[in-house]
């Protein structure tokens, strides 16, 4: 174990860098001055860049013609950590409890993106130069949907021209099992507001003849899936691209098992549509989930109210081929179809990005398979993710580039949860990993 790498961690992990509280502002810059500072000290060339929010750190090495370049894209923003009172420590004072360092940030995104600065230093150190171009960009808006980034890359197009971009913030199947996200699902959220009466009523003195708008929204709610758990919305699946039959046959040799979903989630039983196992129904087939509901009373006791208004904000996750706006569309139409009489229903558009999908035996893709091969021993697990990252697409759009994801996050890491923690052994991991990575895209 290098320790001073150990406690470039523990510095990096100390900065509450919540990008989403005002209150953190000045966390966030501190952060990211220190962040320079470090990719400097690696021997790159690093400056802090405004983005019209929080700032960005880029950094490279000398750009040589005739070499790919290569982008490391990371954040140094976090969640917020509440609730405080389910750490077992402080989420901003680092502790290591075995092979874990436990604090806000620590798989997300943090250790996962200063292995990749610190593997550049390892390799400039010990060879005086890397073997490719490398622009290190490492932005400050991720945990509030990157709103400046697309700007950034537009207006820095040439500056930040690259062949491929490798990221680091998605997971690995199993300790040890180094694993190659090829593929992420995309979203579309919007949030439906029901309103009624003008006003909370006596549900003795009014109901029976007022529509109620929280059983109308349970009503639409309910409307979203048949009973097979398949969604019923008009046109949903018309634009689905279909599972390869060989990532069925692939995922179907991988270590994903019902009873480990279970256990992660403590669920009582998995559900879901029927067809697909579970791997193919988190990775690669859409969804409509309800995040959130509410109307009415919510204090101790009984309250007898009509309640004026009710809510639900809806998540659908979506796969390739699906465009969100048009998922967007199709679920408004479907929910004016089932809006009961006696209520109105707003269809509130929120954030959205498309799927992504690359093809894994790229020569990038083999270039990320050897590198992933080289640093954990075992051949690499090739998969898609149900989680989303929509700068992803964005950099496919505006910079041309594939997206290799290179996770280092296991199972248990709980990220955006309290006790977020990450594998030292992952750490360590990835800093090897940055290495081979770049050995293998200039090996062609």
């Amino acid at each position: 174990m290098n320790q001073a790498q150990l406690d470039d961690l523990i510095a990096y992990l100390r900065f509450p860098s919540v990008s989403t509280d005002s209150r953190h502002a000045g966390d966030m810059k501190a952060c990211a001055d220190w962040l320079r500072g470090k990719m400097a000290e690696q021997g790159l060339d690093a400056e802090i860049r405004e983005t019209g929010g929080h700032p960005a750190v880029v950094g490279k090495n000398e750009h040589r013609a005739g070499r790919p370049t290569v982008m490391i894209y990371g954040h140094y923003d976090v969640q917020p950590a509440d609730p405080l009172e389910l750490w077992a420590s402080p989420p901003f004072e680092p502790r290591i409890d075995g092979d874990k360092i436990y604090a806000r940030g620590a798989t997300d995104n943090k250790g996962q993106n200063l292995a990749h600065v610190l593997g550049l230093g390892e390799e400039l150190a010990a060879a005086g130069d890397l073997p490719v171009n490398v622009t290190v960009l490492v932005e400050g808006e991720e945990e509030i949907g990157s709103p400046n980034l697309a700007g950034f890359l537009e207006a820095n197009k040439e500056e930040l021209a690259c062949d491929v971009i490798a990221v680091s913030d998605t997971g690995m199947l199993a300790p040890g099992m180094g694993t190659f996200t090829y593929g992420l699902r995309g979203i579309a959220c919007t949030e439906l507001r029901v309103k009624g009466p003008s006003m909370d009523l006596h549900s003795g003195v009014f109901g029976g003849t007022v529509a109620n708008p929280a059983t109308a929204v349970a009503r639409i709610v309910a409307s979203l899936h048949d009973g097979e758990g398949r969604i019923a919305v008009e046109g949903f699946y018309d634009k689905v691209a279909p599972l390869q039959d060989w990532e069925r046959e692939a995922w179907a040799s991988l270590p994903v098992h019902e009873a480990e979903t279970l256990g992660l989630t403590g669920a009582p039983e998995l559900f879901g549509e029927a067809g697909f196992s579970d791997a193919e129904r988190r990775w690669a087939r859409p969804t409509a989930e309800v995040n959130g509901i509410g109307g009415g009373y919510q204090g101790e006791g009984s309250k007898t109210v009509i309640p004026a208004e009710a809510f639900a904000k809806l998540s659908f996750r979506l796969v390739p081929d699906q465009d969100p706006a048009e998922v967007i569309d199709l679920v408004r139409r479907h929910v004016e179809r089932h809006t009961p009489a006696g209520v109105t229903v707003e269809c509130v558009p929120g954030h959205s990005g498309p799927a992504y999908v690359m093809d894994p035996q790229s020569g990038y893709g083999k270039a990320a398979q050897a590198a992933l091969r080289a640093t954990f021993s075992g051949e690499p697990a090739l998969i898609r993710e149900g989680g989303s990252i929509p700068i992803v697409q964005t950099f496919k759009d505006v910079l041309g580039a594939d997206t290799l994801l290179l996770g280092l996050a296991l199972p248990d890491c709980q990220i955006h949860a309290p006790n977020e923690n990450f594998s030292l052994e992952n750490y360590f991991g990835g800093i090897r990993l940055n290495r081979e990575l770049l050995r293998a895209i200039a090996a062609g």
